[in-house]
């Protein structure tokens, strides 16, 4: 069969404009070692990116070897050319040349687990068809070897039409250079010989590939054949007109009757996979180790479910406990930075926006940096181990009460410290209609914004009383936490009950060996994962931040800085020493006060006070909330200021401004059901900008952020609204 140039995008100028010699797409199973490997050959010199109009990222890294570089492609794992997520339909449009703007392969770097061969070798039969120079990485040889696993190269090479195998131990580097070598000749090699196993498939493919008068490769045409034209592969189905889509289905109705074209594949290749298996593979018997006890102890459904929630305790100690000292030394230090920063440039707008603008907004991304790496960190670590792929099928049977599926509850315990890198870790879902009702219920989980508010407002109003062994403040604040769950899982029901209603997704999961992390790689993915979360969303909180401080502090009014120095004046001639200073700050926050409650952000609170005033708040409470919006974490700054305390005042002093807050007739505004209207509010309502972006990013489409954000506020209205008029009757 000759090379299906004729579909193929030349990749030729665009390696000579990035001065690489030629593009190679290392492709492979999930857990085979392939990412592992990508960062060994290309160290530092990697840039991550996105497809074109698409969220999954693009990994690139360059090979130097010989005087001459190679770019590598690291696409995302796939079991098959069959795509049933959005990842595996971006590295088969790669594979084939179909993605806009990264043109196609000059050749394929397939890795392939020594110590899972039986699953690989499905993959790599469908490589060697695309009839592209193919090198085949044999990875984990030394895991393959302390399990008795004896494998025949040269047998290997065979099978595969004449690949070059190199084996290989990423690891340790054992093996590195032969491979780096192939790689760096590998578009001057011949591809692989044609493996026939399954003529009528060929046949058939050569009818549709002459029907499309050859527009499409004899792979692509296969893949018509066997998956059918789903939104998966309309990237070349839309070469089809009507009369060959009507033979493409004559043909398929011919070939597999009732029977899932799917399963007949798999039947046929996995038919192919054990005959040469027996001539490439010699396993010993496998000796009962503590490592395979353990691994077997694990997968149990009590002992892995318990061992899940130990685990996942530990993970939460270490976001919300090793991260407190680092995030208060950065706090200190953004304070710090800002007070030295507005002394040094004087009074005036130009200070303001350096210090309350720029240097508080970058510090309120910087701040929950530490949490992020340390989540990261400890999903990463789980992801390397295997642990993770665990996770997803011990809590499959739980999800499924709700309609979805394992896969959904890594990214919502994600939530738990942010919903952003959360949402990102949907990427991992291959159901479209799960992926986006776990983005849905993923803010619902009570994010680390959100502690400052509940810790204000449970400090000041809830009394510290010992119910049993436990503390009603405590039992409060778990309260809400289990409430955000419940909130985030009916959601999800919700969702896939209506919008997203559909057949209950299937499950399908291999449970890869328990590894040991190769630190390397890690530090690779940490490094790349903070990259992309301090760019997505730090500059969205960097530039709400930014815009909050203008709405805050604009416009100024002429008259009440005069009376504020009138009274500076009067306290100095009958106060001295503390008083006189106690004095000072008490004018400078009460005309603060004056300055908020007159400036655009002031005005918009008494605006809408008619709005959230059969909630029981009052201008100075939606003043706050509307700062809120954006982001949660300037909600207490600007409660601060608006009660005339400050930003730099602590909790306590604020809470008992809160509880001397009145209204005009005298009745306290922060009433018990107020409060606990207004914790619900906080619970359910989505107020981060980044989240909203993200969801944007993720699904391409400003529709599903707009749902989220009407209704989410809308449940966090109705909710607080219930509460106050409820609670006050």
């Amino acid at each position: 069969m000759t090379k299906p140039t004729e579909i193929r995008i030349s990749t030729g100028d665009i390696a000579i404009r990035r001065g690489v010699e030629s593009s190679i797409a290392v492709v492979g199973n999930p857990n085979s070692g392939k990412s592992t490997l990508f960062n060994r050959l290309t160290g530092l010199k990697q840039r991550i990116g996105n497809y074109p109009g698409v969220t999954v990222e693009r990994h690139v890294g360059t090979l130097v070897y010989d005087g001459k570089r190679t770019e590598l492609v690291d696409l995302p794992g796939t079991h098959s050319l069959s795509a049933h997520s959005l990842e595996e339909q971006i590295a088969i449009d790669v594979i084939l040349g179909r993605m806009e703007g990264a043109g196609a392969p000059d050749g394929i770097l397939a890795v392939l687990d020594a110590t899972n061969l039986y699953q690989g070798l499905f993959l790599l039969h469908q490589l060697v068809r695309l009839q592209l120079p193919t090198v085949v990485a044999l990875t984990m040889t030394d895991a393959a070897s302390e399990a008795g696993i004896e494998i025949d190269v040269d047998a290997l090479s065979n099978a595969l039409g004449g690949a070059k195998i190199c084996s290989v131990v990423a690891t340790t580097g054992a093996g590195l250079d032969q491979l780096r070598g192939a790689l760096t000749e590998l578009k001057e090699s011949p591809p692989p010989q044609e493996v026939t196993v399954w003529p009528e498939l060929i046949a058939a493919a050569e009818k549709i590939r002459a029907a499309t008068t050859n527009k499409l490769s004899i792979v692509e045409c296969e893949r018509l054949l066997v998956d059918g034209i789903t939104d998966r592969n309309r990237s070349f189905a839309a070469e089809l007109d009507v009369e060959v889509t009507s033979e493409l289905k004559s043909l398929r109705n011919e070939m597999f009757g009732d029977e899932p074209p799917i399963a007949v594949e798999a039947r046929v290749r996995y038919d192919w996979v054990r005959e040469n298996l027996e001539k490439i593979q010699r396993s010993a018997p496998r000796l009962k180790t503590w490592h395979t006890q353990v691994t077997g102890f694990l997968n149990r459904p009590v002992a892995g479910t318990v061992g899940l929630f130990v685990v996942m305790a530990v993970v939460f100690q270490a976001v919300f406990a090793w991260a407190t000292p680092i995030m208060e030394f950065i706090d200190a230090a953004t304070a710090s930075l800002g007070g030295r920063v507005g002394a040094a440039l004087g009074d005036g707008a130009f200070s303001s926006l350096v210090a309350d603008g720029v240097i508080a907004g970058v510090g309120s991304v910087i701040i929950f940096l530490p949490q992020i790496l340390i989540l990261f960190l400890f999903i990463i670590l789980l992801e390397d181990s295997g642990y993770l792929a665990r996770a997803a099928y011990l809590m499959d049977r739980t999800m499924r009460f709700v309609g979805l599926s394992g896969q959904s509850i890594i990214p919502m315990i994600s939530s738990f410290a942010c919903a952003v890198p959360g949402i990102m870790a949907t990427r991992v879902i291959p159901s479209r209609r799960d992926r986006i009702a776990t983005i849905m219920a993923a803010p619902f989980m009570t994010c680390s914004a959100r502690l400052p508010v509940y810790a204000l407002l449970i400090a000041a109003f809830v009394p510290a009383e010992q119910i049993g062994l436990m503390n009603l403040q405590g039992l409060v604040l778990l309260g809400l936490y289990l409430f955000g769950i419940i909130m985030g899982i009916l959601t999800a029901l919700l969702m896939r009950k209506t919008a997203l209603r559909g057949p209950k997704p299937p499950f399908a999961l291999m449970l890869p060996e328990f590894r040991k992390p190769n630190l390397q790689t890690v530090m690779f993915q940490l490094l790349g994962r903070i990259k992309v979360f301090l760019y997505r969303a730090g500059t969205v909180i960097f530039t709400v931040a930014v815009v909050v401080w203008a709405l805050a502090y604009y416009p100024r009014s002429e008259v009440i800085e005069p009376e504020a120095e009138k009274l500076r004046q009067t306290a100095a001639y009958s106060l001295s020493g503390e008083q006189l200073a106690a004095e000072y700050q008490r004018i400078d926050h009460e005309a603060a006060a004056a300055q908020l409650e007159q400036s655009w952000l002031g005005r918009a609170g008494k605006s809408v006070e008619p709005v959230f005033k059969p909630l029981g708040w009052d201008w100075r409470v939606s003043a706050a909330v509307i700062a809120g919006f954006p982001a949660r974490e300037v909600v207490i700054a600007v409660l601060g200021t608006v009660y005339a305390v400050g930003d730099e005042a602590d909790e306590r002093t604020l809470s008992g401004r809160l509880k001397a807050s009145t209204w005009s007739d005298g009745s306290p505004v922060f009433t018990l059901p107020m409060v606990i209207g207004l914790l619900i509010f906080y619970a359910c309502c989505l107020q981060c900008a980044a989240t909203l972006a993200v969801i944007r990013r993720e699904t391409n489409t400003w529709r599903w952020p707009i749902f989220a954000w009407v209704y989410m506020t809308a449940i966090g209205y109705i909710g607080a609204l219930l509460a106050f008029q409820l609670g006050t009757a």
